[in-house]
């Protein structure tokens, strides 16, 4: 399933989102002006390399991408939830939430992958922390999804908490194979990083102070 848009309509600008996703391209951009001697050193120095950990490279490695579609996916998947959890936040805080969960879901692969000397990139594990606040706050928000089959496609609306449950279901499920196989060691996608993100954008979206989605919002000013 791949989300197209939401049903959440924002009351705010989502400037941090946006700012978000203009760093996020920009550094790419700087990555693919590279040769690629350039590149892997680049990646080995900022991406998130658990055998040298280091909290600065957590913090770096969310604005790193692998490619095309790691980038244009993950800017996607923000700019769709990142808008509404901005504007239940505030724009402060909801940048510390991001980088929260992002951190979080760097230190869960870490500790997954202990040994590993492959740099982890990627925004995944904060957009992560997003889609789990999102499912909090919004559950019943309709998702316009597109469906892919064996040789066509449909989109159909279906309920953020089928959309991203299943999503999220896909990740755990994904990273406890990934545990018995050669995949964990020789690198691929990092499954403990979302899963980490998400789990933490569950619980700092109960903790932090929040205004209350839009429909409550505007029932109250009458």
């Amino acid at each position: 399933m791949f989300p197209l848009r939401d049903s959440e309509p924002s009351q705010t600008k989502p400037y941090v989102t946006i700012a978000l996703i203009v760093l996020n391209v920009v550094a790419f951009f700087y990555e693919i002006s590279l040769d690629d001697f350039a590149l892997n050193n680049f990646l080995a120095q900022w991406g998130t390399v658990p055998r040298n950990f280091s909290f600065l490279d957590v913090f770096t490695s969310m604005f790193l991408h692998g490619g095309w579609m790691h980038v244009l996916g993950n800017m996607w998947f923000l700019w769709i939830f990142g808008d509404n959890i901005e504007d239940i936040l505030g724009h402060a805080q909801y940048l510390a939430f991001y980088l929260l969960c992002g951190t979080a879901g760097g230190l869960l692969h870490v500790a997954f992958n202990a040994g590993s000397s492959v740099p982890a990139i990627g925004a995944s594990g904060a957009i992560s922390g997003v889609m789990g606040a999102y499912l909090i706050r919004f559950p019943r928000s309709r998702i316009h999804t597109v469906i892919f089959f064996i040789v066509f496609a449909t989109t159909i609306e279906v309920p953020a908490y089928l959309m991203i449950g299943f999503w999220f279901a896909a990740q755990l499920f994904s990273g406890v194979g990934q545990l018995a196989s050669a995949e964990l060691q020789r690198g691929g996608t990092a499954w403990f990083a979302h899963v980490g993100g998400f789990l933490a954008g569950i619980l700092l979206i109960k903790l932090m102070p929040s205004r209350p989605p839009i429909q409550i919002r505007q029932e109250s000013q009458w």
